[in-house]
């Protein structure tokens, strides 16, 4: 085999595995269905604390958060959708102590955080 038909067929090789890769949709494990906001009531809500480095870099913006509550309605468990690494942990921290109206079953959707830096 000469060497233009082996890169012809490994051209075609990796063409037809990024086609595939590229089909593939993300999973989060949380839910079955499209994630939304959750459908229960926040019956309480921490406010983030502002990190200091953000502050002292005039840092802001949105952190996207899948959040899962549990029947008794306490947050399960938070996984990053996006959003400044520098106020990601923040925004988790907060909403890990928010707490939801009991409900039958686990639920789980997006929630965002929106940090805006303080005007001078």
């Amino acid at each position: 085999m000469s060497w233009r038909a082996l890169e012809g067929w490994l051209t075609t090789g990796l063409l037809a595995l990024l086609i595939c890769v590229s089909a593939v949709k993300p999973s989060y494990g949380f839910a079955q269905q499209p994630l939304g906001e959750i459908s229960r009531r926040v019956k309480s809500k921490v406010s983030p604390v502002y990190p200091n480095i953000a502050r002292r870099m005039n840092i802001g913006g949105v952190v996207k958060l899948v959040v899962v509550v549990s029947p008794s309605g306490n947050v399960k468990s938070t996984k990053v959708l996006g959003g400044h690494p520098v106020l990601v942990n923040a925004a988790e921290d907060a909403v890990r102590k928010w707490k939801f109206d009991p409900g039958p079953e686990e639920n789980s959707g997006v929630v965002e955080i929106t940090f805006k830096p303080e005007s001078q």
